[in-house]
């Protein structure tokens, strides 16, 4: 197994988590897919860490780094998109990259590090509550555009 940060030959495998992840999100058209996929790259504040099992893509998240004026300038992180495809769950691989995009953001020197999940995934709480994330110190708040 190999915990490390995305690359460009990494765009299928990706999609293909997203799409366990995600399963009722719309299929990208490959030439967006494409553009999203550089623009993400070429972005030094966005990290997508991956566990790869023998040439596989298993597990991801991503993780950003966001600039701020507050907390003596240093960033904060986010990380989102977190899962492990079905065939390779149970090896603690979810944890990993986790671990490995914790790293990378207290070396970039962030404050502190946001995940936010599904209100009903309690298996998923229990995983971020063990590697140290901790309910109840903030409250997250979403809103998505109104599409209708």
């Amino acid at each position: 197994m190999i915990i490390r940060c995305c690359d460009t030959e990494d765009l299928q495998g990706l999609l293909d988590l997203y799409r366990e992840l995600r399963p009722h999100d719309p299929t990208l058209k490959q030439h967006d897919a494409q553009q999203a996929w550089h623009k993400l790259l070429a972005n030094p504040g966005i990290k997508i860490i991956v566990a790869e099992i023998d040439g596989a893509l298993a597990s991801t998240c991503q993780l950003s780094i966001c600039p701020t004026l507050t907390n003596t300038a240093k960033p904060f992180g986010i990380i989102e998109h977190v899962i492990t495809a079905e065939a390779y769950r149970r090896r603690g691989l979810s944890e990993k990259v986790i671990e490995r995009a914790l790293d990378i953001a207290w070396e970039q020197n962030c404050y502190k590090v946001m995940l936010l999940s599904g209100e009903t995934r309690t298996a998923a709480h229990k995983l971020y509550e063990k590697i140290g994330f901790q309910s109840g110190i903030e409250r997250g708040f979403v809103i998505k555009p109104d599409l209708g």
